[in-house]
């Protein structure tokens, strides 16, 4: 028996290969499914089954794909939701065969009304590991609210209610050496207190996640479970539907996205179209030259979920500006958050772009101890991106907090007229917030190299210490 965790940093989410005497499963795959595929070769496998644990809403999955090209089928657990193509919606405790092992669908819902997790029975009949979705992480439990926005009359309330009893009586009595093999860590947007590591014992995780506490009330659960949740971010409603309805094959979205543009071609497509140009290099090089009005997100940072969280609708077209070689890289990450409506690439990147005599712009950015000097000379407007929890935490006196997750609905407090020295952690989404108000006529904002992490380390700026608030009786 083999049993692999293929793990997606950018994405903290995990998929798992499982194979036994030739034939193999995959649990909650990535949209692109190649390297499963790869995998099984490598073993001369046959993958016969594609099991998911819920309707995912942070990605959009491979399954369809994965079944259309290996003639596996897709095992969802029990559903009142009718899916855009063929699935075996199985029962509670209903057990499959690969090789010589058992996987048991155990229905666990709570995160999501269908959420199941996968017992592993090895061939000796030994309960070896739990695959737990979106259930249970390592440190936390998946969060209630998601599915409500599917389901309005699926409360957050009644969601944590029934996570509560699926952990208490499903996975609990379960034996304490069992591994826990999540579909997300650290990073993930679908829990709030995820550890780094990726697997662990369920004995360990009974004594140290919170959620799993013998002694907790359903009421204790479910305030602690509910507390501290921010709104996931808007593409999530529209990836689940995708996982639920299907979608374009991911081949086709490739071919699509990889249609090389001259720049004067890529022009036209873009004024032709009501198209956005997103810009993947990294943030310094944007910052010296970047084709007007174009976004930046960085490939080498959190880029699918920075795409997903702030631009509105996975139909968006797209029109790519890539170091040249990893336009295909860019194509697939954005198709993982369902985003298949890329029209093509700058061919050559920004270097054909300015070989062509095209405009280019630039963003204003300058070291922490030029800012420093400028602090000295009198008053500067500050503004932090980073998210509420992190200012909160620590920040430079007099800062004023815009978050990035949430630009596209606090865009106002930004003054037009006033210059703006911006910073986030390390310098990604502070190019990216600037990227997104130079395009839309803020010309008045400088990036702060390096970000707090630097105005931290030189010690010339007055920085807050977190202060638990206290009440006043």
């Amino acid at each position: 028996m083999t049993v692999e965790q293929i793990y997606t940093g950018c994405l903290a989410e995990a998929a798992y290969y499982i194979e036994s005497n030739g034939e193999a499963a995959i649990i909650d795959p990535l949209r692109e499914v190649q390297p499963y595929i790869d995998r099984a070769k490598k073993d001369n496998a046959k993958i016969k089954y594609v099991f998911e644990t819920h309707f995912h809403a942070d990605f959009v999955s491979g399954h369809v794909d994965l079944a259309a090209k290996t003639g596996a089928q897709i095992v969802f657990g029990p559903t009142v939701m009718e899916t855009g193509f063929d699935a075996l919606i199985g029962e509670d405790g209903q057990e499959f065969k690969i090789g010589d092992v058992t996987i048991r669908l155990i229905h666990t819902p709570g995160h999501t009304m269908e959420s199941s997790c996968f017992l592993l029975i090895d061939e000796n009949g030994k309960e070896h590991g739990l695959f737990t979705g979106d259930t249970l992480f390592i440190g936390d439990v998946g969060r209630p609210d998601l599915a409500q926005k599917v389901i309005a009359e699926l409360t957050q309330e009644k969601l944590a209610s029934h996570l509560f009893d699926s952990l208490r009586n499903k996975i609990m009595p379960l034996s304490d050496d069992l591994i826990v093999y999540p579909a997300h860590g650290a990073g993930s947007a679908c829990g709030k207190n995820m550890s780094t590591e990726t697997t662990d014992t369920l004995g360990n995780q009974k004594k140290f996640n919170y959620a799993l506490r013998p002694d907790m009330t359903k009421e204790e659960f479910v305030k602690e479970v509910l507390t501290g949740l921010t709104p996931p971010p808007g593409y999530f409603p529209q990836n689940v539907l995708m996982n639920i309805q299907g979608y374009e094959q991911f081949d086709e979205v490739m071919a699509k996205g990889k249609k090389a543009l001259s720049p004067r071609e890529f022009e036209l497509v873009a004024n032709e179209t009501r198209a956005m140009m997103l810009d993947a290099r990294d943030a310094k090089a944007f910052a010296e030259g970047f084709v007007p009005n174009s976004i930046n997100i960085g490939i080498d940072g959190s880029f699918a979920s920075w795409v997903g969280t702030l631009v509105k609708d996975v139909k968006q077209e797209i029109l790519i500006i890539a170091e040249p070689g990893r336009e295909e890289e860019v194509i697939t990450r954005l198709s993982r958050v369902g985003f298949d409506n890329a029209l093509g690439f700058l061919e050559g990147g920004l270097d054909s772009w300015k070989a062509a005599g095209k405009e280019v712009d630039t963003i204003a950015s300058i070291s922490v101890e030029t800012l420093a000097e400028k602090m000295q000379q009198g008053p500067v407007n500050l503004l932090d991106v980073r998210r509420k929890s992190e200012f909160d935490s620590e920040h430079v006196v007099d800062a004023v907090n815009v978050p990035l997750d949430y630009i596209n609905e606090n865009m106002a407090e930004v003054d037009k007229d006033k210059t703006w020295y911006v910073n986030c952690r390390s310098g990604y989404r502070s190019m990216v917030f600037v990227s997104l108000l130079r395009a839309r006529g803020y010309n008045n904002l400088v990036d702060i190299n390096g970000g707090f992490l630097a105005i931290k380390e030189s010690g010339a700026f007055n920085i807050t210490d977190y202060v638990c608030p206290t009440t006043m009786l």
